[in-house]
């Protein structure tokens, strides 16, 4: 992986009302009522999440740290490979109680979102992610230390992908707020090996 990479590189898509940017550290106050998701059981769509975004071209793996500090039902923080509102992939933690948490990731296709989840302690309060794009394809992992990541999903992407954009998002469903931080940047040629 390469070093950290500037983040004078991101914009914003729904721009929180709090957030703190240096230039190696984005922290984010979410705002109430935020969320991404697209019709599947639920059958509302918002598309209103806080995501600080890159343009990338081509193959490539993003690797970020978060730390968080979760207090209400659904408060979620960490990546999304986003292309529009109908196709996009984000994995991240996702708070349900005081016991557990659900460490997960939804991929969206042409409209509409599942949900593969595992459940976690709650008393994490930090997780690396990777995400690795090989043409349509992609990897996403996850690790507790930033050193040993462990396999949460390889998906497809069905529309054409030309530019996208890759990077990080956090939100809260309901009426609530938490403190994201993202951290440790990186980015560079695809890990994901071919068999």
């Amino acid at each position: 992986m390469n070093k950290t990479i500037s983040l004078s590189n991101f914009h914003w898509i729904n721009k929180p009302t709090n957030f703190t940017l240096s230039d190696d550290q984005l922290v984010i106050v979410t705002d109430p009522d935020t969320d991404f998701w697209q019709r599947t059981h639920y059958g509302f769509q918002n598309d209103n999440g806080h995501a600080f975004l890159m343009a990338k071209e081509g193959d490539f793996t993003f690797e970020v740290k978060t730390k968080y500090a979760s207090v209400n039902q659904y408060d979620q923080c960490g990546i999304l490979f986003y292309q529009d509102s109908d196709n996009w992939v984000k994995a991240s933690v996702e708070y349900e109680n005081q016991q557990f948490a659900r460490l997960g990731s939804v991929v969206t296709n042409l409209g509409f979102s599942d949900w593969a989840t595992t459940d976690i302690s709650s008393e994490i309060s930090t997780m690396w992610y990777r995400i690795s794009r090989n043409g349509a394809d992609f990897l996403i992992e996850n690790s507790l230390n930033g050193e040993d990541f462990q396999q949460m999903r390889i998906f497809h992407l069905h529309q054409p992908i030309e530019i996208a954009r890759v990077g990080v998002y956090a939100c809260s469903p309901l009426e609530s707020s938490f403190k994201a931080e993202f951290s440790d940047f990186k980015i560079g040629p695809c890990l994901w090996t071919n068999h």
